[in-house]
């Protein structure tokens, strides 16, 4: 049930729409192409473990966890229908 200015139904279609968008940057930040040999930062050997259980690795693994890091501080989730972000 919805209520105010909002129809039937808009919560769900804005909560699938969240979902659609996170799948969609998940699935850009996959790697494509073929794996390198050396990290294209440091250029420390890739593991030919690595190159194969990854295809399209472009990092070593210590690299990788860096920019695993990073990402995760830069985190992106949905404000607009929280309550801080109302009181605000």
């Amino acid at each position: 049930m919805a209520g105010g200015w909002s129809r039937d139904g808009a919560v769900q279609d804005q909560i699938d729409a969240s979902v659609d968008d996170a799948v969609k940057l998940a699935r850009s930040r996959l790697p494509k192409g073929d794996s390198l040999h050396h990290c294209e930062e440091c250029g420390a050997p890739i593991p030919e473990a690595r190159r194969q259980a990854v295809p399209g690795v472009r990092l070593c693994v210590r690299c990788q966890s860096v920019v695993d890091e990073n990402a995760a501080f830069r985190s992106v989730f949905n404000r607009r229908g929280s309550k801080d972000s109302q009181l605000r």
